[in-house]
């Protein structure tokens, strides 16, 4: 196989493996991160195929400051995604919902 070619299916994996590992992190920080590691692997594929201006735009704006402002916002909410609060929180609208048919 040409170099080229195992440098695209390399890439491609790595693009696959960083989007699910984006999808299923709970921590919203390491979201963060291996979403940045996306934007790059995207920016080395458009160099790859050589368009190397579409490829500093993604290294510039993908990785770079996309990433700074979901850190930035992170930093104002929790980082953690709670499974619990959600229940807890769906449990009382139906609770309230119902509350309010059965009581008109």
């Amino acid at each position: 196989m040409d170099l080229l070619i195992i440098s695209h299916i390399l890439i491609l994996i790595l693009l696959i493996i960083s989007a699910v590992a984006t999808i299923v992190s709970k921590d919203l920080l390491h979201a963060v991160i291996i979403f940045s590691v996306y934007s790059f692997s995207m920016a080395i594929t458009y160099l790859i195929l050589r368009s190397p201006d579409v490829a500093m735009t993604e290294a510039a704006v993908g990785a770079g400051i996309s990433t700074l402002l979901f850190v930035a916002a992170l930093s104002k909410i929790p980082r953690y995604e709670e499974e619990e609060q959600k229940d807890d929180y769906s449990d009382k609208t139906k609770n309230d919902t119902s509350d309010k048919f059965l009581s008109s």
